[in-house]
């Protein structure tokens, strides 16, 4: 037997566990490409050659003025990099500071903090635009656009309906149910008002809702129908990045918000998706650290990740610190009020609540497989939430794993849980 120490990221930290190497079938990362040396060239040779749409130097007019859409802390953008290098190409192009604004796209997630904000986009910049958070309970935020064929209402935040340009900003990766970020995302859920995000997120419970699945999808064919309403006569233009699971840059796509963010997203499927020869007996996996596992909330999209990787009746692993808790008091209280899956899923089926979904969310993969947290989550309410335990070691996680899997399991480890995607290739 020869014991190898492996080391995962954990919250703001690092945990280390030992293992027998003999057990692991693979570890599955992020493909290696090379790192983006020159943030700036990078951002200026996308958005001046775009995919898809003439580049900002036609585009833009003296005077006019523009709204950029950011990512609010659950989402690692580096926004505090690219956005220096946007403004400041906007004044070249005779676009004044006072002619800019930023708008935060939360969706449901809770408001950004001035600090947060400034923090997001760096002092610089922070310092220079007016800044907004997209509040979807605010009701007098939002402008209707009516509706989509799926009859979702398409409201979309103020502060994108008084400027001559809208840019979409942030970063791509698998999304559990729409498919992938990015794109269109920004605005729809990004800068929608709660009951477009509740209607639109109601179709996760349809079976071709799924994991870097856009055709057919109607959660992602609806955000697209959503925010080709409100796109109608006017200019919106996409700077989306591609990040490796240190934050670095890989690659960055600019121009149509269509047609760039398709040709990002087979980049995409390059760099995370991960091809594995069987399911493991057991899967050890951390969301890759703050903010990925900032609370339950963000932490459960590395579960459908880890989900792929075992087999049905096995055990998951999964690192997660949960600094802020569950984030989300309706998570909580759909989970003590209904207790087991099958109920979840009826009352989302009569009334979908955003916050009661991820409560569907997390019991989906817990079909297939126990799952184990190593975290600092409430132990009361990780037993609400129907995980198999709660432990503050791997040892510990491990030690429990074996009533399930016995003493010799099969292991694929996935130190990039977020991230990787994988995929079964016979």
């Amino acid at each position: 037997m020869t014991t190898k120490q492996y080391d995962f990221a954990y919250g703001r930290g690092r945990m280390k566990f030992d293992l027998d190497e003999d057990l692991v079938l693979q570890e599955i990362r992020t493909e290696e490409y090379p790192v983006m040396q020159d943030v700036k060239a990078g951002v200026l040779e996308a958005i001046r050659h775009p995919i898809g749409c003439p580049s900002l130097d036609d585009i833009v007019k003296p005077g006019q003025t523009v709204a950029f859409i950011c990512n609010d802390p659950t989402r690692v953008a580096n926004s505090f990099d690219f956005m220096p290098v946007l403004v400041n190409e906007m004044n070249r192009l005779s676009v004044p500071d006072e002619n800019m604004k930023i708008v935060f796209s939360l969706g449901t997630h809770r408001l950004m903090t001035h600090e947060e904000m400034v923090q997001a986009v760096g002092e610089d910049v922070a310092s220079r635009l007016k800044m907004y958070n997209s509040d979807c309970r605010a009701d007098e935020d939002f402008r209707y656009f009516g509706q989509t064929s799926r009859g979702t209402p398409v409201l979309i935040n103020k502060h994108l309906c008084d400027v001559d340009h809208v840019i979409l900003t942030g970063t791509i990766v698998h999304h559990y149910f729409s498919g992938y970020g990015g794109g269109r995302k920004a605005i729809l859920p990004g800068c929608a008002a709660m009951e477009t995000v509740r209607k639109n997120h109601s179709f996760m419970l349809d079976p071709n809702a799924g994991l870097g699945r856009t055709t057919g999808n109607p959660v992602y064919e609806d955000q697209m129908e959503g925010v080709a309403r409100f796109a109608k006569g006017r200019s919106l233009f996409l700077f989306n990045a591609i990040l490796n699971a240190k934050h670095q840059f890989l690659k960055m796509f600019a121009g149509d918000y269509i047609a760039a963010h398709k040709e990002a997203c087979r980049f995409v499927d390059e760099v995370y998706g991960a091809p594995i020869k069987q399911e493991a007996d057991l899967v050890i996996a951390s969301c890759g650290g703050y903010p990925k596992d900032i609370n339950v909330y963000q932490m459960q999209k590395t579960m459908d990740n880890a989900a792929l990787a075992v087999r049905q009746g096995g055990v998951v692993v999964l690192l997660a610190d949960c600094e802020e808790g569950s984030g989300s008091a309706k998570l909580e209280e759909t989970f003590r009020r209904l207790k087991t899956p099958q109920a979840i899923e009826a009352e989302l089926r009569e009334n979908f609540v955003i916050g009661a979904n991820k409560a569907f969310a997390i019991t989906r993969p817990m079909k297939k497989a126990k799952f184990i947290l190593v975290t600092r989550l409430d132990r009361q309410m990780a037993k609400d939430m129907l995980f198999t335990a709660a432990v503050s070691s791997v040892p510990e996680a491990l030690e429990c794993a074996k009533q399930y899997v016995g003493e010799r399991p099969s292991v694929i480890l996935m130190p990039e849980g977020s991230l990787t995607v994988p995929r079964l290739v016979k």
